[in-house]
This record gives C-alpha cells, structure tokens and sequence, in this order.
C-alpha cells in the first residue's frame, strides 16, 4: 500500500478510534465522584479479569502467578508474585504478549516501516521508548487500552471544563509532544474530547525558536505538552516573547519541576492538570487542578509503594521502588512492574471531592541521582540550585568523574552558579566537587522523543571526587 494510502487508512480507524474514546469518557469522568468503597471493588474485580486473562494467554505470567487464584486474588495478594523490572519484559517479550499473530519481530518490524502512526491488521498499536534508561522499551496497546489511557488522560480536564460552564466554548488545543512515530505520547494526547475542540502538534524537540512560533500562530487556548516545553514558553510570555492566554494547562512525560510550575503561574495563572505516565502502564496519575498532588487512576492501576526487597510498606513508611499493575493493559500485561519512581503518598481528602487516592508530584526517576563511588548525590541537589535561578530558562547536568559539566540557557552568574552547586553537594560527602558551568544557545532534546534528559550519568567506573 503507497505510504498516502496508509496514512488515509490511519486515519480513518484513528477517527474511529477517538470516538470510542470520546464515547467512553462519560463513564470516566463519572467514576471521579465513585465513594472510596466502590473504587476498590472495582478495583479488585479488574484485577482478577487481569489476572485470569494473563495466566491463561502469557507463559510468562503462567509462571509468576503459580502460588495465586485469580478468581479470589485481593490487592494484598500481589505481594506473592516477583516483581516485573523492564530488561525481562524486552528480553522475555514473546513470552508476555497474550495476542496471537503478533511477536517482537513483528513489532520491531511494524516499527521499521510506519512513516506515521499506524495499527496492525488485529488493530494494535506498537510504541517504542527513546532508552534514555539505558534500555529500549518496544510495547503494544490494543484498541481498548488506548481508549481507557486516553479516557484517563483527559477526564478530570473535561470535567472541570464542564464544573465551569466552559465546555461548549471554542477549544484550540496546542499538543506540545513527540510530533511522530515511534513515541506514545502524540497519539495519546492529540485528542478533540468535544465538538468544539481542534488541536494542533506541534514537535517538542524542534529547536525552540520554531515552536515559540509555531505556538504564537496557533494562539491556543488550552496546553499540553512536555513539562520542560510548556515552561520554557512561560518564561518567554514572562518576559514578552509570546503573546497567548491559555486557560488550562496538561504537563506529561517529564517531572513538572517548581520553578516550571511557578513560571505557568506567573504568566497565566492557569489551572494546571500534571501527569505521571509511562508508555508501559500508560496513566498513572493526574493532577486535578485544585488540591496539591496527582489522584492515583486507581480504578485503572494499582500502585504498591516497597522496600528494597519488595515488600509494601506502609503509608508513612519511606519505600525504595514504586510497582505498578495496568489494570486495562491485556495484550501486553504489566504487573508489578518496577516503574523506577519513588512515590509519597499525601494524607487527607482533596479539596475536590473525589476519594482517589493522591501522590506529591513526582520529582523525577531514583535513576537521575549520581553516585559517586559509594556516595549518592540525589538529582534535587541540582535541581534546588539551577532550578531556582531566575537567570536560567533551561539546564542540563552532566556528571564527570569528579563533579559535573552543566550546560545552562540564559544569562546567569557562572562563577555564582557553579560556588552555589559545590555549597550544594558538600553535604552529600563531597568536600571539593569540579563543577564546570557553562552557558549555551541550546540543549538538544531526544531526537525521536522531544524529551529533555535533564541528568546524564557517567558510564563506566568512576573515580571517586574527593571526600571529606
């Protein structure tokens, strides 16, 4: 099939697609105001469907789950099983997917030819992470799991548009994402969820003049986008670069750092609606735009906080790992998958109303900490200095053998900075760190992703800075 004809056929069933999703969101956005006691049944009746379905279809599961029933499994129950980290799901990739006809040679192959967005002939979709783990991640949606990731996605956005009477208002959507094929998020995020909704993408790692432009032309009235992008455009409105009054504001696939949030705020003072995701599970987490935190999707995921072994620990216990079951993911299952984010539970009830469960934001992956010989230096080390800097719109930290290379935009005090950075890892053990900053025009983004990798590790053996 010529590649026009196959993106003509994409976007048919992807129009159909988005009406299932649109569809399905009355359900979702109902299931924010469900009491606490009809979330966890649920909950527990979606997680024996998982179950039971993984053990009969995925020879991988089959093993795991030996010592559980599905038909009586509880929540607590998933603590038997070992936990799932994400070298087996690539490396045993054909002993998880539960769907005839499809293969990781087939994926990857699905992945070789598309020049767009594409499903397969059973209506699967096929994604690949950029590895800025280390390790390349190829996963499968199946058409429901997508429309219950968008539903999620989007449902506490469309309910407070319709809570403020704004729902039939004309919508112009900029989607600050991938732009392309092999990353999830595109697809995911460019949805119309009403009648008076259009989007436009525009490609995040494009350098940042085009989409500074690209996004005064369309002068959008909602924003979604990588949280590092959409900050960066409000700094440039904070000092009069750009010219647009969004009214509400989605962040994803990034951490959503204070001083990004800060900078929305001052330049638009917009409601924000952050997310925490991953294309393995999909949602975990999304902000509602009225109390601090992200409501868990705990209709859809189940998120156990462990220690170092993997055993839960309580809500006020500190945990080492977070482990994530996807409730609506079928052909490809992930449970108790090793997510890599250390979560903190908040307490209380939201000041929206709704009895989800709620995490503080998530600051960023365990992965980000350098550690130098036996010491760690966490990755807000860095962050609390570069971070706060109103000189610095956008930085990247490279660690060296003994310290670390910094590459900042803007116009800062270098010699400041870099006496602020060593102040700020003397207390982590080291007495006398070599930190280089340097000033440039522009930090490259993941060329296939748009992400910005904000801490890059050294690789190989390191000789330690020194100690004191």
């Amino acid at each position: 099939m010529p590649p026009g004809d196959r993106k003509a056929a994409y976007e048919r069933l992807r129009a159909a697609h988005l009406s299932a999703v649109r569809a399905a969101l009355e359900d979702h956005v109902a299931r924010l105001a469900w009491p606490r006691d009809r979330i966890e049944r649920y909950q527990t009746e979606r997680l024996r469907s998982l179950l039971g379905f993984a053990r009969e279809r995925s020879p991988f599961h089959a093993a795991r789950m030996a010592d559980v029933d599905p038909a009586t499994a509880t929540v607590d129950d998933l603590a038997r099983l070992p936990v799932m980290v994400k070298q087996e799901a690539q490396y045993d990739w054909d002993r998880i997917v539960t769907a005839p006809g499809i293969d990781r040679i087939g994926a990857e192959r699905v992945l070789a030819e598309q020049r767009w967005f594409s499903y397969t002939p059973a209506g699967h979709q096929v994604f690949s992470s950029g590895g800025s783990s280390g390790v390349r991640g190829v996963y499968v949606w199946d058409w429901e799991q997508f429309v219950t990731l968008a539903c999620l996605a989007w449902r506490w956005q469309v309910r407070a548009e319709r809570a403020s009477g704004s729902a039939q208002r004309p919508v112009q959507l900029a989607v600050l994402e991938a732009g392309e094929p092999p990353h999830a998020s595109t697809p995911l995020f460019d949805i119309a969820t009403g009648p008076s909704t259009a989007t436009v993408v525009i490609p995040a790692a494009a350098p940042f003049d085009r989409v500074l432009q690209a996004v005064a032309e369309a002068r959008p009235t909602h924003l979604v986008g990588y949280a590092s992008v959409i900050g960066a455009l409000a700094r440039a409105a904070i000092g009069g670069a750009l010219d647009i009054r969004p009214v509400r504001v989605s962040t994803n696939s990034e951490p959503l750092a204070d001083e990004d949030r800060e900078a929305i705020d001052t330049a638009w003072g917009a409601p924000v609606h952050n997310l925490w995701g991953s294309t393995e599970i999909g949602v975990q987490a999304v902000g509602c735009g009225h109390g601090d935190g992200l409501h868990v999707c705990e209709d859809e995921v189940i998120l156990e906080r462990v220690d170092p072994a993997g055993r839960p620990v309580g809500p006020d216990e500190p945990a080492a790992r977070t482990l994530a079951t996807g409730l609506a993911g079928r052909t490809f299952p992930f449970i108790r998958y090793d997510l890599g984010d250390e979560v903190t539970l908040l307490p209380g009830r939201c000041a929206c109303g709704s009895a989800m469960v709620r995490v503080a934001d998530i600051a960023g992956r365990r992965d980000d900490d350098f550690r130098y010989g036996r010491r760690t230096v966490p990755a807000s080390a860095f962050r609390h200095v570069l971070g706060t800097d109103p000189l610095i719109s956008e930085y990247q930290v490279h660690q060296t053998a003994a310290g670390a290379d910094v590459l900042v935009v803007g116009v800062p005090d270098v010699s400041a900075v870099a006496a602020a950075l060593v102040s700020s890892l003397r207390p982590y053990g080291l007495s006398q760190p070599e930190i280089n900053v340097r000033v440039v025009g522009r930090i490259p983004r993941h060329a296939a992703t748009g992400k910005l990798k904000r801490f890059v590790p050294l690789s190989g053996p390191l000789t330690a800075p020194r100690t004191r």
